[in-house]
């Protein structure tokens, strides 16, 4: 995978595409591939602005599925 080449992740049965912007290191952007809209997703950045390990970037997504409502699909 080229540097910052977006990649899929699935956590919990939800995929995500994951990128990270060339000019913000440390910067992360997840679209929530699997979730009522295809443009729906959330960003985070990472203090200090390092890259960050698997086991985080799922942790953060399931910190983000556990706010969304079940019967919209969005966070509230």
């Amino acid at each position: 995978m080229a540097a910052n080449e977006p990649w899929r992740l699935t956590v919990d049965g939800e995929e995500f595409e994951v990128s990270r912007p060339d000019d913000s290191p440390g910067s992360y952007h997840l679209t929530w591939l699997t979730g009522p809209d295809r443009q729906y997703g959330f960003g985070f950045s990472a203090h200090p602005p390092v890259a960050v390990e698997r086991a985080q970037l799922e942790e953060t997504i399931r910190d983000f599925l556990a706010q969304v409502d079940p019967e919209t699909g969005y966070i509230e």
